[in-house]
């Protein structure tokens, strides 16, 4: 993209722009698409298995469209959104859909501090001692559907637990890019599925952290499973038995 039409595309006026088109578009898919809740249908129903909020919501990148459908109207809720000049018009399409934007992302090395990591850490934790349930993706940039250590991180340090989520349709658009987005479709059929809650242990050794970490990344690709079963599809981002055996041995 050359440079004016880039500057352009990321000015706060056609951000603002974007972002009202996209909340829009994602109220249009959710009122004309029939969601069932896993397990008994209702959406009281899955938050009560979870028990008490606030909690951390876990959701793997590619999910970011869709998972404003899983939050109830009356859950104050925060999600972690990207620094990156394309994380504008998520931040503003989110506020138009009920959850406010806390910005940073998850990096490795150097980056953190750039990525806004550690702001961002201390952010989501002010948050959830607040009452409010954060959502974050679990895997970090480029690295698809391997789950990282930031968010096990904050479930030890905020002391709340991980809920894995996933929202799928029958009618979408599944993107080639590394994160495997994906983006509902009016007129179909959804699935909502709220996993178990996976607490972390304040005083969790090196060895629990791995534990909790591959126990997420699990029920994260069981949730997703169960979510596209529900809809008679196979989940197209599914990890292979190549990256599972890399993951187990990360």
């Amino acid at each position: 993209m050359a440079k004016p039409l880039k500057r352009l595309m990321r000015s706060r006026p056609v951000q603002s722009l974007l972002g009202r088109l996209l909340a829009g578009y994602l109220r249009l898919v959710q009122r004309t698409n029939t969601f069932v809740w896993d397990g008994d249908g209702s959406a009281d129903a899955a938050y009560a298995r979870i028990g008490p909020l606030p909690v951390i919501v876990a959701m793997w990148h590619g999910q970011h469209f869709m998972i404003p459908f899983a939050k109830r109207p009356q859950d104050p809720a925060a999600a972690l959104v990207s620094r990156h000049g394309d994380g504008e018009f998520n931040a503003i399409a989110l506020a138009r859909l009920g959850i406010r934007a806390i910005r940073g992302s998850g990096a490795r090395g150097t980056k953190v501090r750039e990525k806004g990591g550690a702001a961002a850490m201390r952010g989501l934790i002010k948050t959830l001692a607040g009452g409010e349930m954060v959502v974050l993706t679990a895997d970090i940039p480029k690295v698809s559907r391997v789950c990282g250590e930031g968010i096990v991180m904050l479930s030890r340090l905020s002391g709340r637990p991980v809920v894995p989520v996933a929202v799928v349709t029958s009618r979408r658009l599944d993107f080639h890019s590394w994160d495997r987005a994906s983006i509902g479709l009016p007129f179909g059929r959804g699935a909502i599925v709220v996993g178990q809650p996976i607490a972390v242990p304040r005083d969790a050794d090196p060895e629990t952290l791995e534990a909790c970490r591959l126990r997420i990344e699990q029920e994260l690709n069981a949730v997703h499973a169960r979510a596209y079963g529900r809809i008679g599809a196979a989940d197209p981002g599914a990890p292979s038995m190549a990256s599972d055996a890399k993951s187990h041995a990360a």
